[in-house]
C-alpha cells in the first residue's frame, strides 16, 4: 500500500534553521501555513507601502500636513466591512472566504496606482484592506485550528515575521521610489501582482478539519443566520470577562502603536532629515532582527507563556516608541526603534493569534474579526488624535508621546487573561477568566 504523502513528516525547508519549528509537524501542517503565511508576507508589503511613501503620495495628491494621520484612519474604517466578510467564515467556512478575499485585495491595491485624486485614492486603499485586513483575521484563525499546541507560539510568531519580511520587501523597493517608473505608484502595482499569484496557488488551501467538524453541527440550523446569531449570543453570554479583557488589551495596545507605526518612516525623514536610502539601511538592518526575534517570541512563548511574553513585548514596543520618538539621535534611534518594532510586531502577532487559541470554533472567526476591528479601530482613533495633538504641540514627536500613555492599560488588561501555551483548544474554551 502506498503512502500517503499528506502523512509524510514536514520539512520546511524554505526557512532557516532556526526559524523552523521546535516540534516534528505533518506536511499538511506545512502546507496550510506556507499558503497563509505568504499572504502575511505580501499585505505586510502593501500595508507598509503608503507609510513608507507618505512624503511622495502627499506631494503627488496634495495632501494636508494634518491629514497625514487622519487618512490611514479612513483606511481603518475598512475593519468594520472586514468584520462583516469574517463572520461568514464561521458560517461558511475558513477556505471558501481566503479564495475570495485575497484576489479582491490584489485587484483593488493594483487600482490604487491609478488614482487621480486623494478622493479616489482614500476609497481604493478602503476596498484593498477590506479584503486585507480579513484576510489577516482569517489567517490567525487557520494556524490555530491546524497547528500542533505545542507549535503554535512558534506559528505566531513566524507569521508575524513573514509579514515583517513583507514590511522589508516594502522598504527595498521604496529606496528606488525616485527612479521608478511613475514613482510610488509602481510598488502598488508590485504588491497587487504577487497577490493575483498567490490567489492562483491558494486553490491547494483546504478546509481546516476544525470547521469541517463544525459543518455537522451547522446542518442541524434551520438558516445560517440562525446558526450566526445562535454563535453571537453564545459568545457574549459565556465568555463576557474573557472578551472583554482581550478587547480592552487589544484596544489599548492599537491605540498606542497607531500613529509611531505609520508615521515612524515621516518622523526619520523630516524631523531627522533621512534620505529614503537611509530609511530602507535602517528598516532591512534592524528589521533583520526584529524578525528573528519575533520567531524567538513564539518559540519563547511556547515555553514560558503565551501571557507572560505578550506582557514584555507591549512594554518592549512602548518603551522602545518613547525614546524613538523623544528627540533622540545617533544611535539610541536605531536601537530604540528595533526594540519598538520588534515588541510591536512579535506582541502583535501573539496578541491576533491569541483570541483564536481562547474561543470555540463556533465563534472563532467572528471573535478575530472583533478582536480585529477593535485593533483598526483604535489606531484609527489613535491617528486621529495625533492629528489634533500635532496642531498643539506643532511637531510629531510630543504628539505621538500622548498615545504612548495607553500601554498600561493594555498591560493590566493582559494580566487577567488565561494562559494558552500547550493547551488544546478544547481545553481552553470550557475556561472562563482566569
Amino acid at each position: 500500500m502506498s503512502e500517503n504523502p499528506n502523512d509524510r513528516p514536514a520539512r520546511f525547508r524554505w526557512l532557516p534553521p532556526g526559524a523552523r519549528p521546535p516540534i516534528p509537524l505533518p506536511y499538511t501542517q506545512e502546507l496550510f501555513f506556507l499558503l497563509v503565511g505568504t499572504t502575511l508576507l505580501f499585505g505586510g508589503y502593501d500595508l507598509n507601502i503608503f507609510g513608507l511613501a507618505l512624503p511622495q503620495i502627499q506631494h503627488s495628491l496634495n495632501i494636508p500636513e494634518n491629514h497625514a494621520g487622519l487618512t490611514v484612519s479612513y483606511f481603518r474604517l475598512a475593519a468594520i466591512p472586514a468584520l462583516l466578510l469574517a463572520l461568514s467564515a464561521d458560517l461558511f467556512g475558513r477556505r471558501r472566504l481566503l479564495l475570495f478575499t485575497v484576489f479582491g485585495e490584489a485587484v483593488f491595491t493594483i487600482l490604487t496606482a491609478f488614482a487621480q485624486d486623494y478622493h479616489q485614492f482614500v476609497w481604493l486603499q478602503v476596498g484593498a484592506r477590506v479584503f486585507g485586513y480579513c484576510e489577516e483575521i482569517l489567517c490567525f484563525v487557520v494556524i490555530a485550528e491546524e497547528i500542533d499546541a505545542g507549535a503554535r507560539g512558534w506559528a505566531v510568531g513566524a507569521l508575524g515575521a513573514m509579514g515583517a519580511v513583507g514590511a522589508g520587501l516594502a522598504s527595498i523597493a521604496f529606496a528606488a521610489v525616485n527612479i521608478l517608473p511613475f514613482g510610488w505608484r509602481s510598488l502598488y502595482v508590485i504588491g497587487g501582482a504577487a497577490l493575483l499569484v498567490l490567489s492562483y496557488y491558494r486553490r491547494l488551501l483546504p478546509e481546516t478539519a476544525r470547521f469541517e467538524q463544525r459543518k455537522k453541527e451547522l446542518a442541524l440550523f434551520t438558516s445560517r443566520t440562525r446558526a450566526m446569531l445562535d454563535a453571537l449570543h453564545g459568545l457574549i453570554t459565556e465568555y463576557p470577562a474573557r472578551l472583554a479583557a482581550i478587547l480592552l488589551a487589544v484596544f489599548a495596545f492599537g491605540f498606542a502603536m497607531g500613529a509611531p507605526t505609520v508615521l515612524m518612516s515621516k518622523y526619520l525623514q523630516h524631523a531627522l532629515h533621512y534620505t529614503p536610502g537611509e530609511v530602507t539601511l535602517l528598516f532591512v538592518g534592524g528589521g533583520l532582527v526584529a524578525v528573528a526575534g519575533n520567531i524567538l517570541a513564539g518559540r519563547l512563548s511556547d515555553r514560558f507563556g503565551r501571557k507572560k511574553a505578550i506582557f514584555v513585548l507591549v512594554l518592549i514596543s512602548g518603551l522602545g516608541f518613547a525614546v524613538f520618538f523623544s528627540g533622540a539621535h545617533g544611535w539610541a534611534i536605531s536601537v530604540a526603534w528595533i526594540f519598538a518594532v520588534m515588541g510591536y510586531l512579535a506582541g502583535g502577532s501573539l496578541l491576533a493569534g491569541y483570541p483564536a487559541e481562547l474561543f470555540p470554533t463556533a465563534y472563532r472567526a467572528t471573535v478575530g474579526g472583533i478582536r480585529y476591528l477593535a485593533w483598526i479601530l483604535s489606531g484609527a482613533v489613535g491617528l486621529a488624535l495625533e492629528g489634533l495633538f500635532y496642531d498643539r504641540f506643532h511637531a510629531h514627536g510630543p504628539a505621538i508621546m500622548m498615545s504612548l500613555l495607553a500601554i498600561p492599560v493594555a498591560l493590566v488588561c493582559i494580566l487577567f487573561l488565561p494562559e494558552s501555551a500547550g493547551r488544546s483548544l478544547e481545553d481552553l474554551s470550557k475556561h472562563t477568566v482566569e
